[in-house]
């Protein structure tokens, strides 16, 4: 039996020692790991490799390190492409203002620096998860949902409707086991909690 491929992610970071620290952590836990330092050559990457998955994005990219500018314009380019990719933002920028432009921008986690290696792992695999179970969806019609909503609502209810699916399904699977549920989303119980009440799920849902 063929062992499956590893998840290729994206690190895009303009300090190599960081970029070298990350691919470390992450190739340790099997995960292919690709490099780039700028918007362009992420960009240019993500053209040449149509299986990366998952990135891992700085905000403060040259040439202007110092601001968030560069690094929105690279996850609002990754938005627009729509491809199939989750964007977890770790930056030291101004951590509030950076998470708020990031998740309006449609960033899937945001890390503030100095991440963990536990938490950007954590992070990671709740990514891969989503991404499997958006991809069962599209079975369901999401694909053809979310290409709809590009042209009408734009991908945020696009990506609230595959959310609040992904935690019923998790629910539905752990026969509504909060404990067990958090964990498999990587989150903690209030978060269950707060999905809970936002979707209006009742456990004979």
């Amino acid at each position: 039996m063929t062992a499956a491929a590893p998840t290729q992610l994206l690190v895009v970071d303009d300090d190599p020692a960081l970029r070298l620290m990350l691919r470390g952590v992450l190739e340790l836990h099997d995960y292919q790991v690709h490099e780039a330092e700028s918007r362009s050559t992420a960009l240019s990457l993500l053209d040449r490799e149509s299986k990366v998955a998952v990135v891992i994005l700085d905000l403060g990219l040259p040439p202007y390190a110092h601001a968030i500018t560069e690094g929105i314009a690279t996850l609002q380019a990754i938005q627009a492409a729509i491809l199939p990719i989750k964007v977890i933002v770790l930056t030291g920028q101004d951590q509030e203002a950076a998470a708020l432009a990031a998740i309006r921008e449609g960033a899937f986690d945001f890390l503030a620096k100095p991440a963990s290696a536990d938490a950007i792992l954590r992070s990671v695999r709740r990514a891969e998860l989503f991404l499997q179970k958006e991809r069962e969806l599209g079975a369901q019609g999401i694909t053809r949902i979310a290409i709809n909503a590009q042209i009408s609502e734009g991908l945020k209810g696009v990506r609230v409707d595959a959310e609040e699916r992904l935690v019923r399904q998790i629910l539905k699977e752990t026969g509504f086991n909060v404990n067990q549920s958090a964990k498999r989303l990587g989150v903690k119980r209030e978060n269950i909690y707060y999905f809970l009440k936002k979707f209006g799920i009742e456990r004979d849902a």
